[in-house]
């Protein structure tokens, strides 16, 4: 696939420079799927240095990427600091344990070059920037502070956030650091991008984004300019109520995901000057979509977007099963618009069927019923959380309350998501009634509610 006469890094590097452009640039997200292009698993990907360049090389080959990522796996940085891993063959390691969960202690540790996976992560960087760097710009993917604090203290970081601020404040301070820390490692090593990528943001409120992170972020990305490489917030959820607070901490770009409505977003990231990097979805489009709902949904964003301050990308990560067919389809949609219109004129999505779902019968349930509705929580940090906070309510009020999980990235439950009109994930039902969407509720709260169904 031929880029445009005027692609690749010139045109995303134009395009966070906030100038007209005559195409959008095209930003695959492609984690530990890199891996299924050349058969390896997640593991591999992220462990082996050589399976992991060669992954990315056929990323590059075959979805002719403006620019790439070289990998996405948040829990870096919290393995290092003490995290253990619990891994998977088709995603990204998930925290087990958070060694600040009974402690309020801040560390002093500062990472270095030499610890956990980074040797391995900044040669492969090295070796991406000697081998397509001339024609790809190359992203470095930082964990942002406020998932590292959750990483380290574990969901009670957010009921922290309302009960204990003074404990919260030092926490995220040393987090801010060790992201400062990891992203000059990144851009000694080549990379042209630095993304801070923090999806559990869109679960706290504007107030506390603006109490605790505020600060820290205008700095990182004050220090990123200074540097010299343009810089990214990514954000996961229904962040929404968060957009213009991360506006103001002036990175170049914010990347979201399809919980947002991306007209009313752009609208205020236009009005901030700030680039918009989003949001095809991951599931029910490059999941469980045809080539041509992909190639239709890909047309219909970029008429709705323009070309001016937007790159299209995947909503986030993307998962491992993706079939390439959907990303190729992407490919030929953003890359010869025009003929690809004409090919998916007459075509219309088959309606999902959920005649096959059976929604419990709330009114006769033997004990309350919590349930979860997620992305994935093996890969979703925000849906990790979340569902960590239903778990220990259903471990306090052991026997009172039943728990299920729905991960999206299952079609059944796709199905599910679609009859009971469910909009935004990660969300919590009870009995059936929508307590809380894209927000980690505060465990005392939580069980009050929970208590009203007893």
């Amino acid at each position: 696939m031929k880029k445009t006469k005027f692609g690749g890094k010139e045109l995303l590097f134009e395009t966070l420079k906030h100038k007209d452009v005559p195409a959008v640039p095209w930003v695959p997200y492609a984690g530990v799927h890199a891996g299924k292009l050349k058969g390896y698993t997640a593991k591999e990907v992220l462990t082996d240095g050589n399976k992991l360049f060669d992954s990315l090389i056929a990323v590059n080959e075959i979805y002719d990427p403006d620019g790439q990522p070289v990998v996405f796996d948040l829990q870096i940085e919290a393995e290092i600091l003490g995290c253990e891993m619990l891994w998977a063959d088709k995603n990204p390691p998930s925290v087990a344990t958070n060694p600040l969960s009974s402690r309020d202690e801040i560390p002093d540790f500062l990472i270095e070059p030499k610890d956990g996976r980074l040797p391995i992560i900044l040669d492969v960087m090295r070796r991406m920037k000697k081998s397509v760097g001339d024609h790809t710009a190359l992203f470095g993917l930082v964990c942002g502070p406020l998932t590292l604090a959750s990483h380290l203290r574990g969901v009670e970081v957010f009921t922290d956030m309302i009960k204990h601020p003074g404990s919260v404040e030092p926490l995220i301070g040393y987090c801010a650091k060790i992201a400062k820390r990891v992203s000059e490692f990144y851009i000694d090593a080549g990379m042209d991008i630095i993304a801070m990528v923090d999806p559990v943001l869109s679960q706290i409120s504007n107030r506390l984004f603006t109490r605790f992170l505020s600060a820290p972020y205008l700095d990182i990305f004050t220090t990123l300019r200074q540097a010299g490489v343009y810089s990214s917030f990514f954000v996961c959820g229904d962040a929404t109520k968060n957009i213009e607070v991360m506006c103001q901490t002036a990175p170049d770009s914010i990347a979201v995901d399809e919980n947002l409505n991306m007209l009313t977003t752009k609208e205020i990231t236009d009005r901030y000057n700030i680039t918009l990097a989003g949001n095809i979805p991951l599931t029910t489009h490059m999941l469980f979509g045809t080539q041509q709902d992909n190639m239709k949904f890909t047309v219909d964003l970029l008429d709705q977007m323009g070309h001016k301050n937007y790159i299209l990308a995947p909503g986030c990560d993307m998962p491992y099963e993706i079939p390439i067919e959907n990303v190729v389809g992407i490919v030929q949609a953003v890359r010869d618009t025009e003929n690809t219109r004409k090919m998916i004129a007459n075509y219309q999505s088959p309606e999902i069927d959920t005649s096959s779902v059976v929604v419990p019968d709330y009114e006769h349930l033997e004990r309350p019923l919590i349930e979860v509705f997620t992305l994935d929580s093996d890969t979703c940090a925000a849906c990790t959380y979340m569902l960590k906070a239903a778990q220990r309510v259903v471990k306090e009020m052991a026997g009172q309350v039943d728990m299920v999980e729905y991960k999206f990235t299952k079609s059944e439950n796709v199905a599910r998501v679609v009859k009971m009109g469910i909009t935004k994930l990660p969300s919590i039902l009870i009995n059936g009634e929508l307590k809380y969407s894209s927000i980690i509720p505060n465990n005392e709260e939580f069980i009050v509610e929970v208590k009203r169904f007893l």
